[in-house]
């Protein structure tokens, strides 16, 4: 068996995707490298649930690139839920785990502030205002 694989973390934003994208844009830089709405896929390929009850403009898949890794997103299947697990970002500096740390817990929820650890110079948590968790973290002992 090939391990010659990758694994991506899939975002479903319930309704929220494209604003999902945008913020992410605005705050890491990434990179939009497709987005595919409902209304562009044949009918025998739309979702039961969730997907139908959305508008034709929603988005069915899309995929940014964040500084070299591959987060894929889409508007459905309505869970809006993210719990047990969260996207580390990796900041070269403590300022820059700062400027990135304000802007993606802006509308949403410090849940550990950004502090020097005994294992980073700077390391924090949060909810974003979608409900994504990150980890803000830059590499390298206090």
């Amino acid at each position: 068996m090939s391990k010659n694989y990758t694994v991506s973390p899939y975002l479903f934003f319930n309704g929220r995707c494209e604003e999902a994208i945008e913020f992410y844009r605005k705050v890491t830089g990434a990179e939009l490298l497709m987005a595919m709405r409902y209304k562009d896929a044949p009918p025998e390929a739309k979702p039961p649930g969730c997907g139908t009850t959305l508008s034709e403009n929603a988005i069915m898949h899309a995929r940014i690139n964040i500084n070299g890794s591959t987060v894929l997103l889409s508007d459905g299947p309505c869970s809006g839920k993210f719990d047990g697990f969260a996207l580390s970002l990796t900041a070269a500096n403590p300022d820059e785990a700062k400027q990135v740390f304000a802007a993606l817990s802006e509308g949403g929820h410090v849940n550990m502030p950004l502090n020097k650890t005994f294992f980073s110079p700077a390391f924090g948590m949060l909810t974003d205002k979608f409900g994504v968790n990150w980890m803000v973290y830059v590499e390298g002992a206090a």
